[in-house]
């Protein structure tokens, strides 16, 4: 029998990166000495889902309780339109109340339609003192946009929420999949400290952008309360432990390698009162520990570009 000829070798300078840190991660040197920074962010997008009453040709239930389809439905879909209210209309505050009575940061990842429909939250987010990273004017899919709309899209984002909130967001994260063009047409922008529109590790890392260096702050989808839409949680206290072992993980991985957790809620599901619990407990829970850091994505991407510069 002739000997199988051998695969074709594809090649290794693709535009992905394999190793990442390798073995030996970077020491982030978060402020106290803390083994893990922990931020949270709150997805506020209600307002700004596709929709036929704002001229969409289709409704969509993305990330509600009605488990509709991302797109589908070419009437108006007032069951899902009305979970994406009660988002803005109740659950925001109940997310709001848990973290100020706590007096803990919460970066928002804000749609700029979403902040201009509730001028009240988008008030109170900037009494806080929250961080708004851009998430996008309104529900858009950068990977099918021409490259002007998507930087008219990326403008417009920028301006709305400067406008909204009094601060001109310095991050972005696309509210579906970026387009090949997004890291650089943000860094083409301007005024961006980073974008999050990676899953690919548990650190910050550099990016090389036209010839420049340009920060990533990975986002998560496993510390993500979308598992409840999907039918993947069902409690509370299934999240509090989903999230307690991650943060158990990486609090004892920190001992030597320090990392980096984000949480990611939307207010239309972890707004609700049942699963709202799951959240403070995870809070309370974590408070206890020491050499931990509660901090804001933009507190994250100051340190990075303050102590490690590519």
């Amino acid at each position: 029998m002739p000997d199988a000829p051998l695969p074709k070798m594809l090649p290794r300078n693709l535009d992905r990166d394999f190793v990442g840190y390798g073995r030996y991660p970077v020491d982030p040197r978060w402020p106290g000495g803390a083994r893990i920074a922990v931020n949270v962010v709150g997805n506020y997008e209600e307002g700004a889902e596709i929709n036929v009453p704002d001229g969409d040709p289709v409704s969509e239930g993305t990330l509600t309780d009605s488990g509709g389809a991302d797109l589908g439905m070419t009437a108006r879909d007032l069951a899902s339109e009305s979970m994406f209210e009660y988002g803005s209309r109740a659950g925001f505050w109940r997310i709001y109340n848990m973290f100020r009575s706590r007096g803990l940061p919460l970066t928002l990842y804000g749609c700029g339609l979403s902040l201009e429909r509730n001028p009240e939250a988008a008030a109170a987010i900037r009494e806080a003192g929250w961080d708004v990273c851009s998430h996008g004017w309104r529900f858009a899919k950068h990977y099918d946009m021409s490259e002007d709309e998507e930087r008219e899209q990326i403008r417009r984002a920028v301006a709305s929420i400067t406008q909204t909130t009094g601060a001109r967001p310095v991050g972005y994260y696309c509210r579906y999949a970026p387009s090949v063009n997004t890291r650089r047409l943000l860094a083409e922008e301007g005024g961006f400290l980073y974008d999050s529109n990676s899953y690919a590790d548990d650190l910050p890392y550099w990016v090389d952008v036209m010839g420049k260096p340009f920060l990533v702050v990975p986002h998560t989808f496993s510390h993500n309360d979308n598992r409840f839409a999907r039918g993947w949680l069902s409690t509370a206290d299934d999240f509090f432990h989903y999230l307690k072992d991650a943060f158990d993980v990486l609090y004892r991985e920190g001992e030597t390698h320090p990392k980096f957790m984000t949480v990611s809620l939307h207010m239309r599901l972890s707004g609700h009162p049942a699963r709202s619990q799951g959240i403070e407990r995870f809070l309370d829970y974590i408070a206890q520990k020491d050499k931990v850091w509660i901090c804001s994505r933009l507190d994250v991407a100051s340190h990075w570009h303050a102590h490690h510069l590519p």
